[in-house]
């Protein structure tokens, strides 16, 4: 009667921990769950009902959700030619030119974005953040990129005649369709990837970058912990307002974070090709 006991406890951390079917029966039952057929598919089936969305909203956060969901664009985006030759120091200055001018207009949307998401905001609190975000990716990113720009020679004037390219218009266009048709929950489903993925490529280019590399200013800023302090506080945010949604706003959150973390691909991918309007 002990080991029976022990397997329903094993049946419910799984569920608390929200663990999908595969991890949960390659962790727990092959080797630490033997008994009858029977028992198994009471177990399958304990599974297959933690993995329904109205029960695996209460037992795993939002933002866990969605980065296990896009795990596999974002092994993408970590190993595309862009990042990896960022890390190694050999990525063409005329290609990071590229992305630090389409970059810095991009900034200019996402600022826009992030007043939108405090304007909506349910508390004060909330649009204290987003306004100080917004503020950050006008005024301190900038200067990270205005020091580029400044070795490049890049003018204001040469900055402001560089229209956007395809991949910045579209990545700009969605952010700000989301901002002002959407509510508040699916916007910041929207933003989170930028701030999430920009943390993670850095952290793992930082750890990987040769020495004396000429991006180590860029590196060095999103490997930084003010940067990583701020990402947290947007999971945060994020997750405060996913915890009571319907399932179907829940989706329509999901729908907008893996869109925008496929537009974070399509941006370094253009810079890589150096792309301009074909027409």
């Amino acid at each position: 009667m002990a080991g029976q006991f022990e397997k329903f406890a094993l049946i419910f951390k799984a569920r608390k921990a929200g663990l999908d079917k595969a991890t949960y029966w390659n962790r727990n039952m092959g080797a630490r769950l033997p008994g009858p057929p029977c028992f198994r598919y009471v177990v399958e089936f304990v599974v297959q009902f933690q993995e329904t969305p109205s029960t695996m909203s209460r037992t795993k956060l939002f933002s866990r959700q969605a980065w296990d969901k896009n795990a596999s664009i974002y092994e993408v985006i970590r190993t595309m030619p862009f990042n990896a030759q960022l890390a190694s120091g050999t990525l063409s200055a005329a290609r990071f030119k590229h992305y630090i001018t389409q970059d810095a207009h991009y900034l200019i949307g996402f600022g826009r974005a992030l007043t939108l998401a405090a304007a909506k905001a349910p508390n004060p609190d909330r649009i204290v953040q987003f306004a100080k975000a917004a503020e950050g990716a006008l005024v301190v990113e900038r200067a990270l990129h205005g020091s580029f720009f400044k070795q490049y020679g890049i003018t204001p004037r040469a900055f402001a005649q560089t229209p956007l390219s395809p991949a910045c218009h579209h990545y700009i266009s969605y952010l700000l369709a989301t901002a002002y048709a959407e509510p508040y929950e699916v916007l910041l489903g929207a933003l989170l990837p930028c701030f999430w993925i920009y943390a993670e490529v850095g952290r793992d280019i930082h750890a990987r970058a040769r020495a004396a590399n000429p991006y180590q200013a860029w590196i060095d800023t999103y490997a930084g912990e003010e940067f990583h302090a701020a990402v947290r506080a947007v999971i945060a945010a994020t997750d405060e307002a996913a915890a009571d949604v319907s399932p179907s706003l829940r989706v329509r959150m999901h729908a907008a974070f893996t869109r925008a973390t496929q537009l974070e691909w399509v941006f370094w991918d253009s810079a890589f090709r150096l792309e301009t309007w074909p027409v």
